[in-house]
């Protein structure tokens, strides 16, 4: 469904299966939240709870919850976005000084991939978590 024509499930219900929110563990929720709102060009929401949220555009809510005694277990997220604003996202991580790789085990630094068509990076959050920003969606077998 085209995201004009979805519908608001909090309004209604839903038709098919959908993320609604995913938790992030950060040491500093502040700091995770603002640094991917910033690479993808999003803002931070108002806190909820424990959680500080960082609302994607499309229905699902990043919510970064601090873990204060205990480490962050790094995890992989990734992101499909639009060709128009794949190169300034990689401006955005060099002016954060962060470096990006073309490969998901971080050996080719600078570099961007061309996976399906399309165009992509990974990148460490600052609790080193497995970012990655890509253009076009895997290919999966059906």
């Amino acid at each position: 469904m085209p995201h004009a024509q979805q519908r608001d499930p909090h309004q209604q219900g839903v038709d098919v299966v959908q993320l609604d929110h995913h938790a992030v563990y950060a040491t500093d929720r502040s700091l995770s939240a603002e640094f991917i709102a910033a690479v993808l060009g999003l803002e931070v929401g108002t806190p909820f709870g424990p959680f500080l949220p960082v609302d994607l555009g499309n229905g699902v809510t990043l919510d970064y919850y601090e873990l204060r005694d205990e480490p962050v277990q790094s995890q992989h997220y990734a992101f499909l976005v639009p060709d128009a604003q794949f190169d300034t996202m990689i401006a955005r991580l060099r002016a954060l000084g962060v470096t990006y790789y073309a490969d998901p085990h971080h050996s080719e630094p600078g570099r961007t991939n061309h996976l399906f068509g399309g165009q992509g990076a990974y990148f460490e959050d600052p609790d080193g978590h497995n970012m990655e920003i890509m253009t076009r969606p895997y290919a999966r077998p059906r």
